[in-house]
């Protein structure tokens, strides 16, 4: 026999509220202490299997393309550019998170004072004869001349130790392969009239914090060094992109939660005519969030900002479940009894949502496990407080919507309307498929390209200034596999010859590898041999300083520093940690438990074919990263579509064990199926390509579709309960519509599509649970 539980005294419901809320509260304390919110997109990127698509998965955040950032100054005389482009770089290569800062003056700070001694390792000066007697006398007869020129300041400091000034010709030889004109040092454009700037940021290009970190110091130092000039800066690069986009989506996402709070809370009073339905609505919804949050703060040990923004999209649908409960409520029926009722058809819709999201628990992608997490904690928590929680709180007299005239009236205009039987939904599902299949265009859509939210203004100026600069190619890339660091250094140093040809023939501009900057170690040792005997110095010191102004004892210091690097031990790419050259260094040489790979970025690439037949046979192969981007893009569609035949499979029997009629069940997943033929045609039709976040939406927008169609069901026959259902679904898919009808109209292409989605799905839903899953009226069905 079962207990009628009795309703809440109105104090006890007051303590059942503040008691929620207290564990809301620290529910959401202790998951924000655990929360470790990150940016790194290969979490949402399958495992790569070829050598391309792994390198693309390390180019993508931690390559130098992705910490590139182009800066260009206008807007001021010549002069006052080049005064500002020096001052800008002085406090940039101050400045943290800043690895390189390149504007076309040699920088000699990029050796630092314990690698200075070094550097004749780094050059091959002294196997062209650099550090002989006659060399040596025509460098100190150019120092003579640089002391009496404005150059003395920079130069007096450095000559006692570097007379040659091989600090200065390195630094030269370190700038970007195929730079830009100069004028007075400086890197300008073509017309003259923008002073040009590359800088490298040391964080990687998918953390977004120090992304944004790094740009607003840029601009801090540009607003320092303007002073009342006009000028104006500009700055492009992924780095500047990603932060364009991370703002405009924040400023969207909070401009569409200001407005569907809003109608939230009015839907809700209007709906029921109370203001403490949208207060009670929006605790299971909390809950969801605040559960789903919380779990994944703490089964996983770094949370993807993508998960979250989706988690929260995809949890949306929890707001159904009080409004269900609401609706379903009539005098002299407690709260708790009416949770009850609902619950076999309110549990069978949560547990087939679960178990479609389930299914990404065995994608093998980590951010979609995340987001399996999320989802299904989220929603279960939200079910269960409606179902143990909520009827608590809920008035035990309310207004019964069965009584609305207006309600009854449009039900019975929706009963006399047609529905749709067997043999038009098969006919409509043939027509939809073939819609969707033989559409004009491509089906799917693997070019992540075309996915960007950045203006197409930002990217033409963003290529324009990649022109001006000589940048890298940022699709195709050499890579030279080795066993280890070394063996990657003398493959690139054997690749030069190759590399200069094919600059010689025009068939690139110019190109940069790690050997640039760090010679292997077998070449270090070779330019050791060849360096002079302290004593063999000294001699043909003392010749070249017979006729020069300066004394005998000026250049102890050179001569100490070449004999530190006649003994010292090559430099490895370790050495250079926590200097501005660690950065290139590291962007062109990445090393892995099982080797590591020497990259090439190519500049001005004209022909990629001569490229690759000129590499051939020297173990370096041209990779095209935008063919590996697309082939890892079908992959992962592959794994999610595996994913969703299994969640079909799985729905399909849920809905059997709940309904156990074969009739039923037919009758309740045919909405849910029409609808995705429906949208699928729909988006084709438009010459929509589809992508990834599509499918992310079909899954919701079937959740939704079996949601309506379950309570349609459960109403049955009778008049007050189909009344009911239709007000519930009524108010649930009003919110739901006015949400994602807001994120169709985003600017942000990945909001956009799971908008437009999930807003066609709302209305096919609706119309198609009417027509085949409402019950006729008693006197229709006699």
């Amino acid at each position: 026999m079962t207990v009628e539980r009795r309703a809440l005294t109105p104090r006890l419901r007051i303590v059942l509220a503040l008691v929620w809320l207290a564990l809301l509260a620290a529910l959401g304390w202790a998951a924000g202490r655990s929360l470790d919110l990150g940016g790194d997109l290969r979490k949402f990127m399958p495992a790569p299997r070829t050598p391309a698509q792994r390198l693309l998965i390390d180019e993508l955040g931690e390559g130098p393309g992705a910490r590139l950032l182009l800066l260009a100054i206008e807007g001021a005389p010549q002069d006052a550019l080049a005064a500002q482009s020096r001052a800008l770089a002085t406090k940039l290569r101050a400045t943290p998170g800043i690895a390189l800062v390149a504007n076309g003056d040699a920088d000699l700070s990029a050796i630092p004072e314990r690698l200075r001694p070094y550097r004749y390792l780094l050059s091959d000066t002294a196997a062209t004869g650099g550090l002989g007697a006659a060399a040596l006398t025509d460098q100190l007869q150019q120092r003579v001349a640089d002391l009496g020129s404005p150059m003395a300041a920079a130069i007096e400091p450095v000559i006692e130790r570097d007379p040659t000034l091989e600090m200065l010709t390195l630094a030269q030889r370190w700038e970007p392969a195929a730079s830009p004109q100069k004028i007075d040092g400086l890197w300008f454009d073509r017309a003259g009239r923008r002073a040009l700037l590359a800088v490298q940021t040391g964080a990687a290009g998918f953390d977004p914090k120090a992304q944004e970190t790094a740009v607003a110091s840029i601009h801090a130092a540009f607003d320092e060094v303007r002073g009342a000039t006009p000028s104006r800066l500009t700055l492009t690069g992924p780095g500047a992109f990603a932060v364009d986009v991370a703002g405009r989506t924040q400023s969207e996402a909070s401009l569409i939660g200001t407005i569907d709070t809003i109608c939230f809370v009015l839907l809700l009073w209007i709906g029921y005519r109370s203001w403490k339905a949208p207060l009670l609505g929006a605790l299971p919804l909390a809950t969801a969030g605040l559960t789903g949050l919380a779990a994944v703060a703490f089964a996983f040990d770094g949370v993807h900002g993508i998960t979250v923004a989706f988690g929260f999209t995809l949890i949306g649908v929890a707001q159904d479940y009080p409004i269900h409960l609401f609706s379903h409520q009539r005098p002299g029926v407690s709260p708790w009894a009416s949770a009850r009722a609902l619950w076999p058809t309110l549990g069978t819709g949560v547990a087939s949502t679960c178990i479609a999201y389930m299914t990404f628990l065995v994608s093998g992608v980590d951010g979609l496990r995340q987001l399996a997490v999320f989802t299904i904690v989220g929603l279960g928590s939200a079910a269960l407080a409606s179902r143990f929680l909520l009827p608590g709180l809920i008035d035990p007299a309310p207004r019964d919507v069965a009584a609305s005239l207006r309600l009854r009236a449009l039900w019975a205009r929706i009963a006399r309307g047609p529905r749709l039987g067997v043999g038009a939904g098969l006919v409509a599902a043939v027509l939809l498929l073939a819609a969707a299949k033989f559409a004009p265009g491509p089906f799917w859509e693997n070019d992540l390209s075309k996915l960007t939210p950045v203006p197409a203004a930002a990217l033409a100026k963003d290529a324009e200034l990649r022109g001006e600069l000589g940048a890298p190619d940022v699709r195709y890339i050499v890579a030279l596999p080795a066993r280890d660091e070394q063996a990657a250094l003398q493959a690139s140093e054997r690749l030069l010859p190759v590399l200069e040809r094919l600059r010689a023939q025009r068939v690139i501009a110019g190109y940069d590898l790690a050997a640039r900057y760090v010679p292997s170690a077998a070449t270090q040792r070779e330019r050791q041999q060849r360096l002079p005997s302290a004593d063999m110095l000294r001699r043909d010191l003392a010749t070249a300083l017979a006729d020069s102004p300066f004394l005998p004892d000026a250049f102890d210091g050179f001569v100490e520093d070449v004999g530190t690097a006649r003994t010292a031990a090559p430099l490895t790419p370790r050495d250079l940690a926590g200097t501005p050259l660690a950065s290139a260094v590291e962007g062109l040489l990445v090393s892995r438990g099982d080797g590591a790979t020497a990259l090439v970025t190519l500049t001005g690439l004209a022909d990629p074919a001569v490229a690759s037949r000129a590499l051939a046979g020297s173990g370096a192969q041209l990779m095209d990263l935008k063919q590996a981007s697309e082939s890892l893009v079908a992959d992962y569609r592959g794994r999610v579509l595996w994913a969703l035949a299994l969640a079909a499979v799985l729905l399909a029997a849920t809905v059997w064990i709940a309904l156990r009629s074969p009739r039923r069940v037919v009758r309740v997943l045919a909405p849910m199926a029409l609808t995705t033929l429906l949208i699928l045609a729909v988006l084709r039709l438009c010459g929509v390509e589809l992508n990834l976040f599509h499918l992310v939406a079909l899954i919701l927008a079937a959740g939704l579709g079996l949601d309506y169609a379950l309570f349609f069901d459960h109403a049955g026959d009778d008049p007050d309960e189909q009344v009911r259902a239709l007000h519930a679904i009524l108010v649930c898919s009003a919110t739901t519509l006015l949400v994602f009808s807001l994120l169709g109209l985003s600017s942000i292409p990945v909001l956009r599509a799971i908008g437009l989605t999930v807003a066609i799905g709302v209305v096919a839903n609706f119309v198609l649970a009417l027509a085949i899953v409402r019950h006729a009226p008693p006197a229709e069905a006699a």
